[in-house]
């Protein structure tokens, strides 16, 4: 069986946001890869691989990924926190990689085989006006995503208002809840007359709400049979799924802040949530993720892997190789890339008529042109003063917004 020789990291993108892993062997010309991207703290994850996973790791056998996640979960005595995950998760997906192509198979494969021929995906619009969402709905439409996600000017678009007055604190954007809770409902309205009843439509609310106001705005997108409401509430207020349930149709997704199991495992099996929502790296990998959908599908909860804008094709392609081989799927998030991201990754998922399709070789069937991905990088140098927090929003009184 093959040792682990090395885990390297590599920064990659404009910016340096993309951390892949690498996993060496001693086995000639085999390796693994996996994504363990952070934007906020890509250099954080990188000293956790570095410092505490690698030095554990170096030595064994490369075959058994179940003891080793069990080991780098416990590496470090606190464990589910965002940061070691993403840094476990990177690990992770490339000793499946590196187990598919042992195999001489896919790693859906060795999931159990394929339950689907490709992976049906959502696409993002979002329009600063109205009428520039709807050209953008029918764009995507066109193309054949038969489920969007609509957003009118981004996260919290629609309930955005003009800042009274000073502030006493840093510029941000000012949200008035009230007037979200109006604009939201009113946009469905006017996409269905537009489009009808049969084209799936997601809304991400990203825990813009109060709890209360979450649960009005539920009830409120009743009429228009949303696909799924997205991150209604943030994850210290998931008790609020309950009154929701009672009292809204509205099917919830949720999970892309969640990294603890007792986060997603009560919403499962108290079918207060419709689909879960975890990025694969932020989950660990693949080995949770695999257990979260069976989980799922004893309940009647789908899956819809989070992506994001900021992710890579790496976690893209190891989420649908999950999504190949689990019943309890639901929808894939869907990311695109420049052609010169494309040209660093061969082997990347392909998208044709709102479906990711996969090639057949073995293990993920992604690989990284170093050389390439260097070349993404604009400075180099820069990648050590690299900052970029999450951008917060207001209330109008000056109060954050905790997604």
């Amino acid at each position: 069986m093959a040792k682990i020789t090395a885990v390297r990291c590599i920064r990659t993108r404009h910016d340096g946001s993309w951390v892949i892993v690498k996993v060496m062997t001693d086995q000639d010309g085999l390796y693994g890869i996996g994504s363990a991207s952070d934007i906020y703290q890509p250099g954080a994850v990188v000293s956790i691989i570095e410092e505490l996973l690698a030095p554990v790791l170096i030595g064994r056998d490369a075959g058994q990924i179940e003891d080793l996640w069990q080991t780098m979960y416990t590496s470090g005595y606190w464990r589910n926190g965002s940061t070691l995950h993403t840094a476990m998760g990177g690990i992770d997906m490339a000793l499946w990689d590196i187990k598919g192509k042992e195999a001489g198979m896919p790693v859906y494969q060795l999931l159990g085989g394929a339950v689907r021929s490709a992976v049906p995906c959502y696409a993002h619009a979002n329009g600063a006006t109205y009428e520039q969402l709807e050209e953008e709905v029918h764009a995507f439409q066109e193309q054949g995503f038969g489920v969007i996600r609509c957003q009118l000017g981004g996260y919290g678009g629609g309930g955005f208002v003009t800042p009274q007055g000073t502030s006493k604190f840093p510029p941000a954007s000012v949200f008035d809840e009230a007037s979200y809770i109006m604009a939201i409902p009113d946009m469905f309205e006017k996409l269905r007359v537009r489009f009808g009843m049969n084209l799936g439509f997601t809304h991400d609310v990203h825990e813009h709400l109060t709890p209360s106001g979450a649960v009005s705005l539920s009830r409120a997108l009743d009429p228009y049979r949303l696909f799924f409401v997205e991150d209604l509430l943030p994850s210290e207020h998931t008790g609020w799924y309950r009154r929701v349930k009672e009292t809204s149709t509205t099917p919830q997704a949720v999970g892309e802040l969640f990294v603890h199991p007792q986060e997603w495992l009560p919403l499962v099996q108290e079918r207060l949530i419709d689909f879960v929502r975890m990025r694969v790296s932020k989950a660990g990998g693949m080995t949770p993720c695999r257990k979260i959908a069976a989980i799922c599908e004893a309940f009647g909860v789908r899956t819809a892997w989070q992506e994001g804008g900021e992710n890579d094709p790496v976690n893209q392609i190891a989420a649908a190789h999950l999504d190949m081989a689990i019943m309890s799927f639901g929808v894939q998030e869907v990311n695109h890339f420049r052609s010169e991201e494309k040209e660093a990754f061969p082997g990347h998922a392909v998208l044709e008529h709102g479906h990711l399709k996969l090639n057949d070789k073995p293990g993920l069937g992604i690989d990284i042109d170093e050389h390439k991905a260097a070349a993404l990088v604009k400075d180099q140098g820069s990648l050590a003063a690299y900052h970029h927090p999450y951008k917060l929003d207001r209330k109008p009184d000056g109060t954050l917004i905790r997604p």
